[in-house]
């Protein structure tokens, strides 16, 4: 399955994952899963923190529903942002490439 989903500059291609790779990767099916979980959550909230961001500029104080209106802009940043690849998708990406740093405490030699 190759589809792309375009994110501004990058491309992420949809595929199919060798496990065997990603198991080799981390030492563990279940651990490299679980990397991958912990890094699309962490990029999940610096997307969602970034889009707040963008967003308060177009904030309001008042609450009367008569008073809201369109606002071309901030509809354009919400369909940008809903255009973005899944973070899990982009946290798999970075695993299989090699970006995400990580590591096991209970793997590593003690010290004497």
């Amino acid at each position: 399955m190759n589809k792309n989903k375009n994110n501004g500059n990058n491309t992420i291609v949809l595929e199919t994952r060798n496990l065997a790779d990603m198991k080799e990767r981390a030492g563990n099916l279940y651990e490299a899963i679980a990397i991958i979980s912990k890094r699309a959550n962490q990029i999940a909230l610096q997307i969602k923190e970034e889009l707040h961001g963008k967003l308060e500029e177009f904030a309001t104080t008042s609450d009367n529903l008569e008073e809201i209106h369109e606002n071309r802009e901030q509809i354009e940043i919400s369909k940008a942002y809903e255009k973005m690849p899944n973070p899990s998708l982009l946290a798999t990406q970075e695993f299989v490439e090699d970006k995400i740093y990580f590591r096991n405490p209970s793997r590593e030699p003690l010290e004497s």
